[in-house]
């Protein structure tokens, strides 16, 4: 018998890895996660972006991609002022942990 679960043991190859963020992923509102946000966890994924691309790249610690991304504003931290804005509208946002962060994308 065959079982599309992945394993752990499965995590050094990367369409494991891509396929096990991937169904990590989930829809969560900003309320459920506003309290890691005082601890600068939360990363926001511009919508250009393939969130579970971002986060396989954090997941390998792809320093290079991330760099990019941060320099070109691509990705960032939650800025006070977004914060600010999502705890008045409460979004649902697409979320996915490589820990320590928290990958989050509007959508």
């Amino acid at each position: 018998m065959t079982t599309s679960r992945t394993d752990d043991s499965d995590l050094t190859e990367p369409e494991s890895l891509r396929k096990k963020l991937n169904q990590d992923t989930a829809k969560i509102r900003w309320s459920s996660l506003n309290q890691y946000d005082q601890i600068d966890a939360i990363v926001q994924v511009d919508a250009k972006l393939d969130l579970i691309e971002v986060a396989y790249e954090f997941a390998i610690d792809n320093s290079s991609q991330v760099k990019t991304w941060l320099a070109r504003s691509l990705v960032a931290k939650v800025s006070q002022e977004k914060a600010t804005l999502w705890e008045t509208q409460d979004p649902e946002l697409w979320a996915v942990v490589v820990s320590p962060w928290i990958l989050v994308q509007d959508f």
